[in-house]
């Protein structure tokens, strides 16, 4: 009896001593702080990925939780989660477009219909993802200003651009009415922006490319631009 209570005691003993040495482990090998840098870099990247697939209502212990960290160091890199929201805006919905875009559809150069085609290529590659499309439509369904301040900063001044251009291949005078000439170019751009609509959040399978897609509604919008211009009048 004296044995087996000795060896009871002993493995009491083992048992209770085994927390306290992981702690000394642990202790010894403190996990590295990541620089402050990369990890709001590190929150962007996953909070983008997490309100494209939740929206934007969700609580930000689920975020936090989503993006590996506590609700409060989520806090302490972004003190609330309008300017966490803000910040994935500048990052991740405005940041992709490239300003270089505007230059290269004003270059006349080069054939209207070969700078539209290959701007709407690379735009459709670089914006028009899946993520950055659902978190577009999230916002909008939950009364963000990502959608309208995205619309205002710089899909206007696109529109602009290729209403523009289109009047001058087409040898016509541009509407003066600035309402006018955005509705003109959101013929085309509406459409190819409804293709990744289509093919990323509806799953719209069909064995026709992207490209192929592309320069169907390019050539049927400068095809239209007459009669569009002469209904206008």
């Amino acid at each position: 009896m004296k044995a087996k209570s000795d060896t009871l005691k002993a493995i009491r003993r083992d048992t209770q001593a085994k927390p306290e040495a992981k702690a000394t482990t642990s202790l010894r090998k403190p996990t590295a702080r990541m620089p402050a840098r990369e990890r709001r870099a590190q929150i962007l990247e996953k909070a983008f990925e997490f309100f494209s697939e939740n929206g934007l209502t969700a609580q930000t212990r689920a975020l936090a939780d989503a993006c590996g960290v506590s609700q409060r160091l989520l806090y302490s890199v972004f003190p609330s989660k309008a300017e966490l929201i803000s910040a994935v805006y500048e990052a991740e919905i405005a940041g992709p477009f490239k300003a270089i875009w505007f230059v290269r559809l004003r270059d006349r150069k080069e054939p209207l219909q070969k700078r539209l085609v290959n701007f709407y290529r690379e735009y459709y590659d670089a914006i028009l993802t899946r993520r950055w499309l659902r978190l577009f439509i999230y916002s909008s369904l939950a009364e963000v200003e990502i959608a309208p301040t995205y619309i205002a900063e710089i899909v206007r001044n696109l529109l602009q651009i290729i209403t523009e251009e289109a009047a001058f291949d087409a040898g016509l005078t541009p509407p003066k009415d600035p309402a006018l000439m955005q509705e003109i170019g959101w013929v085309l751009h509406g459409n190819i922006s409804h293709l990744g609509i289509r093919r990323h959040v509806y799953k719209d399978t069909t064995s026709v490319p992207v490209d192929t897609v592309i320069v169907m509604h390019v050539t049927a919008f400068l095809a239209g631009i007459p009669m569009i211009f002469k209904n206008t009048d």
